[in-house]
């Protein structure tokens, strides 16, 4: 199924040939039992400096990406297939415009990409059962490759919509709309979905779940539980993408959970440096725009004057560069130097 597309079902929908000599598995899952989950402490390199820096992931870990339409969860999602240390990528698209399936192929992934890259793509006309079993297929051929012993990333566009095709289905047979016309369903659902990836006793599954914000609105019920239940988040804003900086991370707002677990002092020391200098700055920016602060009043604010022009630069990044995590590391000590 490597370098393959598939629908809901498993059957090609690429034009390519029959699949042959495949491995019958149960799609719908269960989690990997709780003591039986290993411990998280090897880090996943995705080859984009804004997330090995500052939201440093750990093989195994399940994060969430939380954005608006518009503003890069494609384009960072092919970054991620093409240039992480995975060796296999599954990568599951659910509700998407039939457009934007072909697209997201031959751009955003490109060959580079798709030679180690297993697709799964449901429409978004297709019935809500099949974008539900959409999802599942692609968490199982996750879980297959998973026990072989491959280090498998799974990402998954949206689980907004997987949680929309199970309302769709609630409401039809009559459960009661509970949380903005979300019946509970829809959250034993997410749970079940959701804690399927991360590690086994036999390997991991690197996770990474886009979530639709409708509105840009952060405490939407789906984008609340799901974070609650991954590891960490990763949120897109729509201001930094209107600058035309890709990818359009918002750092102070994104946290990776088990970011202290995996790397050293020195890495945590600079990201926290770093931190702490974007934040200083976002609260003196109006006075520093309207030019009401005066040189040599605040010496956080003057050395955040002097060092955001380098963290910005760091914090851009075309989609197809990948760096090391050497790299990343290096050009930090060089910001703040």
């Amino acid at each position: 199924m490597i370098c393959r597309v598939v629908d809901g079902l498993g059957r090609p929908m690429d034009g390519g040939p029959a699949l042959r000599d495949l491995v019958s598995v149960e799609i719908d899952g269960s989690a990997p039992p709780p003591m039986e989950r290993s411990c998280l402490k090897n880090v996943f390199v995705t080859g984009i400096r804004a997330i090995d820096g500052f939201l440093t992931t750990a093989q195994g870990q399940r994060v969430g990406i939380f954005a608006g339409s518009g503003v890069g969860k494609s384009m960072l999602l092919g970054s991620l297939a093409r240039n992480s240390c995975a060796t296999i990528n599954v990568i599951a698209l659910i509700g998407e415009r039939g457009r934007e399936v072909r697209d997201f192929v031959e751009k955003n992934l490109g060959p580079e990409g798709l030679k180690k890259s297993v697709v799964v793509a449901v429409t978004s006309d297709e019935s809500p059962v099949l974008r539900i079993k959409g999802a599942s297929t692609a968490m199982a051929i996750a879980e297959f490759f998973r026990d072989r012993g491959e280090n498998v990333l799974l990402l998954m566009d949206s689980v907004t919509r997987c949680a929309m095709a199970q309302r769709e289905i609630g409401l039809s047979v009559g459960e009661p709309p509970t949380t903005k016309g979300y019946p509970p369903s829809v959250f034993g659902l997410l749970a079940r979905l959701l804690e399927r990836s991360g590690s086994s006793a036999r390997g991991n599954v690197t996770a990474f779940y886009t979530v639709l914000v409708e509105a840009d609105d952060m405490m939407d019920p789906i984008a609340d539980s799901v974070r609650a239940i991954l590891d960490g988040h990763i949120v897109l804003s729509r201001k930094i993408a209107a600058m035309n900086r890709y990818p359009a991370i918002d750092v102070q707002s994104s946290i990776s959970r088990l970011m202290s677990d995996i790397v050293d002092k020195q890495h945590r020391d600079l990201a926290a440096r770093m931190r702490a200098i974007m934040a200083v700055h976002s609260k003196a920016e109006d006075i520093i725009n309207i030019g009401a602060y005066v040189a040599g009043s605040n010496p956080a604010i003057d050395e955040s004057i002097a060092k955001i022009g380098g963290i910005e630069q760091f914090l851009k990044q075309d989609a197809y560069v990948k760096e090391t995590i050497e790299q990343t590391l290096g050009q930090m000590k060089k910001v703040l130097e």
